[in-house]
Formats: C-alpha cells, structure tokens, sequence
C-alpha cells in the first residue's frame, strides 16, 4: 500500500493554558497542504520476522524504532497482532518546522493499517490511538480543515475560505523544539472567538489572528521575523508562523506569490490547499 502523508499549516495558534497532565490546551485552525510525504507497506518475507522501516529524503536523524511511523504499527499491532511488515518512508516535508510532517506519517500510518488489515474500530477509538502518538496527530485522521482545541483533539470542521488562493512556505535552516516553545510562552485565555475570525475576509486576518509563539520566536530566531515581514512585502494577504515554527507561510491572491529563488538557502514551497480526497496518484 503506497498512501501519501501531507504537511499542516496553523491559521492562528492560542496557548489558551496549562493542563494538569503538563500538555498544554490550545485553540488553531488547522489546514491541510498538497504537500506530501510518501509512505509504502508490504508484508515483511516469510525469512523477516521483524517488521523494519527505512527512511530516505529529508531525514530527521530518527533512528527507526523511535520513528513515529514504527510507533504507530507498534501500538495498533498490540492490540491486534498485526503480521511483520516492510515499511518505507520518503521524507519532503521538513521536521522540526511547524508542518506537522512526523505527525501526518503516524496517523496515516493508522489510516492505512486500518484499510489494509479491515481493522472493525469506532471512530473514537482510532482518535485515541492518534493522540498517543502526537497532539497533532488526530487531526490527520480526518480530511478537512478543522477549528482544534484542548491539545489538539478536540476537533470541529471549518471553511476557511482559502480556494482560490496561494499559498508559499518558506523554512529557514533552522529546527524549533516544540517543548522549548511551550516553555518560552505564558498560556492566557483568548480575548475572542478564532471561530469567527476565520469567517473574515483573509486580508483583515492580519489585524486579528495571531499566533501566540510568534513573539519569542521572533526573539530567538530574528530570521523567521525577518521572512513573515519579507512575505508581507512581496504581497501577501496574511502571513504567520505554522506551529512553533520555524515554517513561515504566506497567502497570496493566484499568481502572486513570489519567486522561490528569492529565499535562497532555505526550503520553499508554493501549492494550494489539499483538497479533501486529493492525493497524488500512486
């Protein structure tokens, strides 16, 4: 089975408290980018015994076994008794930069399991499997844009109203540490609704959805401030930090995005929003 994990953008990200279980809650606007990874399974031969996972792309230095991919089939295998398998995984989405890669690799890891293997278990239960595996791992587990809250759950779909538009990532060649960036934030309540922000027009986003790891990053990284503001100037609507960075994004209006090479160095992408059932053709 060839299925193809793809990358997230955060519309807004509020660090609303902090959980007894030390996560963090939190309310975003997640959104789905045709922006892939590539991940295949087979049934190991009868002489493997072990199921075995190899990585090739943008490798994040992860040796297998702590791959989020091999803790999916590990976890659902528990309870299952699922056979061996030959797993591969081809990286194009960066880590550590706020696209929620590994994230999208694990849940459809679980999604493809589930098919593959006819696996009868209620919609919440595989829900709860993806949550062991990442906060934002539920999200992946469905196909459409979604309002997410407590750790990221929590889940209510959204129109975001982004057809028509383009969009450009820009990672700079730098990784943030998720826990680093929830230490470096004070949690407060939100001062309104991200629900009905996200029903404005996309050019008065600028003036009210916010990204609360915006400010110290922006004070530890000074270039990813120095991109968000490059993206403004080149013509974008609206532009945020994704996550906790260090993934930059920006909206543009079709056929307004500016050139890649005008980010030298640094990982760029520029597509639209994927549209829920779309995938590559394997």
């Amino acid at each position: 089975m060839i299925i193809f994990p793809h990358a997230k953008i955060n519309l807004g990200l509020r660090v609303t408290g902090k959980r007894s279980d030390g996560y963090h809650s939190i309310e975003t606007v997640m959104v789905s980018l045709a922006w892939f990874d590539i991940l295949e399974f087979v049934p190991a031969q009868e002489e493997e015994e072990e199921t075995s996972l190899s990585v090739t792309g943008l490798e994040a230095g992860i040796p297998p076994r702590e791959n989020l991919v091999y803790r999916a089939w590990k976890v659902l295998s528990e309870k299952h008794s699922l056979p061996p398998l030959k797993i591969h995984l081809h990286k194009n989405i960066p880590a550590g930069s706020g696209l929620g890669g590994g994230s999208a690799d694990a849940a459809f890891m679980l999604r493809g399991l589930r098919d593959y293997f006819s696996i009868p278990l209620p919609e919440q239960d595989w829900v709860d499997l993806a949550l062991s595996l990442g906060s934002d791992c539920p999200f992946f587990m469905y196909d459409t844009p979604c309002l997410a809250r407590g750790r990221g759950e929590k889940l209510e779909p959204v129109d975001p109203g982004l057809d028509g538009y383009e969009l450009m990532v820009v990672v700079p060649p730098v990784r943030i540490s998720t826990a680093r960036a929830y230490g470096l934030v004070t949690p407060a309540p939100a001062e309104d609704s991200l629900a009905e922000r996200i029903r404005e027009p996309v050019a008065e986003w600028k003036n009210h959805i916010v990204n609360d790891f915006e400010p110290v990053i922006f004070r530890e990284v000074p270039v990813v401030k120095n991109i968000r503001d490059r993206l403004y100037e080149q013509g974008a609507m609206y532009a945020s930090l994704s996550g906790s960075g260090s993934s930059v994004f920006g909206i543009f209006r079709q056929g307004e995005a500016p050139d890649q090479s005008d980010f030298a160095e640094m990982t760029c992408w520029k597509g639209g929003i994927k549209k829920p059932g779309k995938s590559p053709v394997s």
